[in-house]
């Protein structure tokens, strides 16, 4: 057995030990100046970023943000695989599919919300049945948002491709405008501030995906797993920044500020900003508490994506291999409260 009698060895393993037992918090990050590129939905959902730069939270970590709105997830994903974007906000499927299908080893960094999602129908629909024979409107048909109408529809007995055809028409912007340009585009799931626009224009809510679906774990920060492993100091101070947005956004007195961002930076109505305030602070429904990611949504979603599209020969498999949470848990530690 090794003996270790030097008091200039023992003092510090000794402070090693301490802190590790003590718990200390993790020093941040080196504050060098980067530009980060950060691609998203154009979303009531993106207040802890639009929060977090009206408020300095970048700023005050010299972090440059080149914010990218994304028409659609397609391109999203084809964006930050090919390095055109750093950073993407999508939905967490949506890093699932590029793992799997398109084979590029991507990897969830945070949490975030659960999509504010709603199931709208044109004026006319009446209930689910008086969708056969007509479309539902989607992003990608085989990802995320689609994949939850599509299993509130099949438990209402109605199956795509037999009783209702997907129409791939982009995001949530252009699913809303879908449903004023044609009768056939007869459902689809919206989120604010579009659900908002949706119901002006007439076209009705058949219900929240909490309470239509459950858990969901829908908009979350991914990267290339190689760059997170590269830039983990970068990427902490960016998630550090965003739980200071979250946070931000949550504290109540924020709450006419946060209506004023979401004003300016969506083009808003007072209405349609307060209402979408409201939704964001929902418990189950908007944002989660410091943004974290939500496991028990994240495998109604693996187990969603198992389900509709027999991936895993319809086995969920377990959720480790698509997330890096030490990211996230270590910007935690030095976020301002």
């Amino acid at each position: 057995m090794i003996q270790i009698t030097s008091r200039f060895l023992l003092i510090p393993l000794t402070f090693t030990l301490l802190m590790g037992c003590a718990g200390i918090s993790v020093t941040p990050p080196a504050n060098d100046p980067v530009t980060l590129r950060v691609n998203v939905f154009r979303s009531a959902t993106n207040i802890p970023i639009y929060m977090a730069e009206e408020k300095g939270a970048f700023a005050k970590r010299n972090i440059r943000l080149e914010l990218q709105f994304t028409p659609n997830s397609s391109e999203q994903r084809a964006g930050l695989a090919a390095g055109r974007s750093d950073i993407a906000h999508t939905a967490a499927d949506n890093s699932v599919a590029m793992v799997e299908v398109a084979k590029v080893d991507t990897v969830i960094v945070g949490g975030g919300d659960s999509g504010l999602l709603e199931l709208f129908v044109r004026p006319e629909i009446k209930s689910l049945a008086d969708v056969k024979g007509k479309a539902m409107v989607v992003d990608a048909p085989n990802t995320a948002y689609a994949l939850v109408a599509r299993k509130i529809l099949k438990n209402a007995g109605l199956i795509d491709g037999r009783d209702y055809r997907l129409a791939p028409i982009g995001g949530t912007e252009s699913r809303v405008n879908a449903f004023s340009q044609s009768p056939e585009n007869a459902v689809g799931m919206l989120n604010p501030p579009w659900t908002f626009v949706a119901e002006s224009r007439g076209a009705r809510s058949l219900g929240q995906a909490k309470d239509l679906f459950g858990p969901y774990q829908a908009i979350v920060p991914i990267a290339m797993r190689s760059w997170a492993q590269s830039n983990s100091g970068a990427l902490e101070r960016y998630l550090a920044a965003y739980i200071e947005g979250c946070r931000m956004t949550f504290d109540p007195s924020n709450r006419a500020e946060v209506i004023s961002v979401l004003r300016k930076r969506l083009n808003l109505t007072q209405e349609v900003a307060s209402r979408s305030y409201e939704g964001l602070i929902q418990p189950g429904h908007g944002l989660a508490r410091d943004c974290r990611f939500d496991m028990a949504g994240f495998r109604n979603a693996l187990a969603l994506r198992a389900e509709i599209e027999g991936q895993w020969g319809g086995v969920p498999p377990e959720p480790n291999k698509y997330i890096e949470l030490t990211y996230y848990e270590r910007a935690l530690k030095f976020a301002s409260p």
